[in-house]
């Protein structure tokens, strides 16, 4: 009678998450350099990544308060009445910027047509001037003070001319840097003067910058008065610049033809401003959607880095890996520890790049004297990242670990 013979089983190796936190531990400590080096990938990416999305949502903030100051605060009216009767004048009375001021909310308001100069009429710096102004025309624009006053001139020297000398009609002019530049004129203390069809009119201001109407800029603005007087009232083209308080734009811009011709309010065209909330979202989805690529591509640098210092770290620590697996380490056993350093590594490197994201939306913003914005989800998620960057980043060393085979480990 065969007895049966006793058979003992080796039991398989355990790998708990006590000695993976261990042996993840001491592999990025063995080494913390190289650990530096390898976080410092997720850092540069989760901190460029939460800068990105956080000077985004900032400067949206900017944008917002920057419609709401200049465009829902900009009404424009065109005199259409050419087109309702052929045989009417031009529309703008010739109070038309006190009846316009008059309107509660009204800041300014002023008429503005560009004036068409005859063909041997040109803008020149003296009467004796080359062919340069007839080549290389400059625009010569009709203005009454208001204008001037809506648009938020900034004079780089010298002044604008009011209502006593444009009723007047006096030879006068405002101009551009552009023009003072390609005229010559550099001061205005010598008086310069600036020729339109052999008629001297005197520079009273240059202008370096405005809020509205930047071509302006590249103009000559004389009084209208002067401008109906020498050439006449405008044929077509006339328009009416009105700047207002926040919140009354579509209030005046209900009432602003009414108020200039009781009569014919069918000769103007009143332009309210845009929805700024229609531009604003506009404007935003193309910014986040611009930055939000930026971001990305600095999260994949920041992997690829990780990836590339964790493969390099595989291949020094062959031999620990032969003897790991000699001992009895399965191949899983060991995708997990590596898996579980890189992502250590990312989660490390993502809680310090938001930090570092953190502080540069803030130091930007007191730099330039804004409201620091940064979305809660976006500061929340960015550790998350580093560690979901850091795992990914990962999957190949580790696989590549996990096939490495003890007995050819154990020859090198």
């Amino acid at each position: 009678m065969r007895l049966p013979r006793r058979t003992s089983r080796v039991p398989s190796s355990v790998f708990g998450w006590r000695d993976v936190l261990s042996e993840s531990l001491a592999g990025m400590l063995q080494r913390p350099g190289r650990s530096a080096l390898t976080a410092l990938g997720t850092v540069l990416g989760v901190g460029t990544f939460v800068a990105i999305l956080g000077l985004t949502a900032t400067t949206s903030s900017q944008i917002d308060a920057r419609f709401n100051a200049l465009s829902a605060t900009e009404v424009t009216v065109e005199d259409i009445a050419r087109q309702e009767d052929e045989f009417a004048g031009p529309a703008f009375p010739a109070d038309a910027d006190a009846r316009i001021e008059r309107l509660n909310g009204v800041e300014h308001a002023g008429v503005y047509w560009p004036v068409r100069l005859a063909p041997d009429e040109s803008v020149r710096s003296s009467v004796v001037a080359g062919n340069d102004g007839a080549q290389n025309p400059v625009d010569v624009v009709a203005a009454s003070p208001g204008v001037l006053a809506a648009a938020g001139v900034r004079l780089a020297e010298g002044r604008v001319y009011d209502a006593y000398t444009s009723e007047r009609g006096e030879l006068v002019a405002v101009i551009g840097e552009g023009v003072a530049d390609r005229l010559g004129i550099t001061t205005l203390e010598t008086r310069p003067a600036v020729f339109i069809g052999g008629r001297p009119f005197t520079v009273t201001g240059i202008v370096s910058g405005t809020d509205r109407k930047a071509d302006l800029l590249l103009s000559v603005v004389v009084p209208r008065t002067t401008a109906e007087r020498v050439w006449g009232p405008p044929e077509d083209g006339a328009q009416m610049l009105v700047s207002t308080e926040l919140g009354a734009a579509a209030q005046i811009a209900d009432e602003a033809a009414t108020a200039l011709r009781p009569d014919h309010p069918e000769y103007f065209k009143v332009v309210p401003p845009p929805d700024p909330k229609a531009l604003r979202g506009k404007v935003g989805d193309d910014l986040n959607r611009l930055f939000l690529l930026l971001a990305s591509i600095c999260l994949v640098i920041g992997a690829v880095g990780i990836a590339n210092t964790t493969l390099v770290a595989v291949l020094e620590r062959t031999g620990e890996i032969g003897l790991r697996r000699a001992l009895g380490a399965r191949g899983r056993h060991i995708t997990v520890q590596f898996l579980a350093e890189s992502g250590a590594l990312g989660a490390l490197g993502g809680l310090v790049g938001t930090s570092l994201g953190v502080l540069t939306v803030v130091a930007v913003a007191v730099v330039r004297d804004w409201t620091p914005v940064i979305h809660p989800v976006t500061a929340a998620a960015a550790p998350a990242i580093g560690l979901v960057t850091g795992v990914v980043a990962g999957l190949y060393p580790a696989w590549r670990a996990a096939r490495i085979q003890p007995a050819e480990a154990l020859r090198r």
